[in-house]
């Protein structure tokens, strides 16, 4: 049994696909395909059902390849030790991110980042927090920059700030009238959500105390992943939406008149840097959470009259 036969099977695990790992690993698919055979014929077991496309794990296999994943996470602290005794930082930091949290603070922190670990390669996949977390899983991704709590016993969350919510309403909004609002005050009939699969459009949902899904403002149902998008719907179709304050940047004068907080407790969300718990690359992890507090204005480090929504 050897790392690098470990390696393929995860590899064939991960892309269900003995051609589509084979690409991934730099080796031929004759190559990848024999040293997957010598291990099955080394452990006296069949690890893939070849029968089935895309190529799934037998039983034993899925059970092997899991405990492949902790072996081979194990051997790569061995290059961390090393890492460790450099001075400076380098390798990849592949990193996942929802799209709720992305536009707001990676182009702020970026160049920072860049320019203080030359030696890092960054590599950044903007993604859903479902999809991050099974990366996260199968060890495709280093760490990711998620809303929390998650509840994934196999995940380690270290919270990076809390993000206030806020209400951004039209002009013939109900809301617009009010100086500061309550959950109470939002009429979910005129409110523009985020589609199904984003953490926010459950942590909205949650601060109105409304669980089922809202038909959208005035009969017309709109599908969007983009908090961006919620904005403009709102500027040139009225109704109401509720943002992430980092959102706020960006908004000139007479956008920021239609923006109205919340009362204390404010609904806020907790954004975490989430890696596998038994993650590597911590050095690097810990320089990226620091640029990201650079960054953050101080009154989002605390959650202080914030009351934290679930997702």
């Amino acid at each position: 049994m050897t790392i690098t036969q470990l390696e393929y099977i995860i590899a064939v695990d991960t892309y269900r696909s003995f051609v589509g790992a084979a690409e991934k690993c730099f080796v031929t698919q004759p190559t990848l395909s024999m040293q997957v055979q010598k291990l099955e014929d080394t452990l006296g077991v069949k690890l893939f059902d070849r029968s089935k496309q895309p190529v799934i794990p037998t039983e034993i296999g899925s059970e092997i390849i899991a405990q492949a994943r902790v072996l081979l996470a194990e051997s790569e602290k061995i290059k961390e030790i090393i890492s460790d005794r450099q001075k400076e930082l380098s390798g990849e930091l592949r990193v996942g991110i929802i799209p709720t949290v992305a536009p707001y603070i990676l182009p702020k922190i970026i160049q920072g980042f860049v320019e203080k670990y030359p030696g890092v390669k960054l590599i950044v996949w903007e993604q859903t927090t479902e999809q991050i977390i099974q990366q996260l899983k199968m060890s495709t991704l280093d760490c990711g920059i998620l809303s929390t709590p998650l509840h994934e016993s196999s995940l380690t969350e270290v919270p990076v700030f809390y993000e206030n919510f806020v209400a951004y309403v039209s002009k013939n909004s109900k809301l617009s009238k009010k100086k500061n609002i309550v959950p109470d005050d939002i009429d979910m009939e005129e409110i523009w959500v985020l589609n199904e699969g984003h953490c926010m459009r459950e942590q909205v949902l949650n601060i109105c105390q409304r669980r089922k899904a809202t038909k959208g403002y005035q009969h017309f149902e709109y599908n969007t992943g983009s908090v961006e998008t919620l904005k403009r719907m709102v500027d040139m179709n009225n109704g109401a939406t509720i943002l992430p304050e980092l959102a706020l940047a960006d908004l000139n004068e007479k956008q920021l008149d239609k923006v109205r907080y919340f009362k204390s407790p404010e609904p806020a969300r907790e954004v975490s840097i989430v890696m596998h718990r038994n993650f590597l690359k911590r050095r690097m992890i810990e320089a990226l959470k620091n640029e990201i507090l650079n960054f953050v204005p101080k009154r989002l480090k605390s959650k202080k009259k914030k009351e934290i929504m679930d997702i």
